[in-house]
């Protein structure tokens, strides 16, 4: 895995986006984003882990942060699935 800055990966993204290799992309240290190219195979299942785990744990910490509920989570989900229906 390749570790990058977010203006390296502005800078060089079209080869970066090539490449094969997944891109943990940094800002300031912390994780701004992840690359995760589709080479039309699966990702090995230590990674795929590490990935979802990150991924998690951030939205639950904004869910926190923002102090928002399931129901009202449920809610919402519903209000834009009718919307879209419309």
């Amino acid at each position: 895995m390749r570790f990058t800055s977010v203006r390296e990966f502005r800078d060089k993204a079209t080869a970066m986006l090539r490449s094969r290799e997944p891109v943990l992309v940094l800002r300031r240290g912390r994780v701004a984003g992840v690359f995760l190219p589709q080479l039309g195979e699966q990702l090995p299942l230590d990674l795929r882990r590490q990935v979802f785990q990150m991924l998690t744990a951030d939205i639950a910490r904004q869910l926190k942060k923002k102090g928002a509920r399931e129901a009202e989570i449920l809610a919402d989900f519903r209000q834009t699935r009718r919307a879209r229906r419309r």
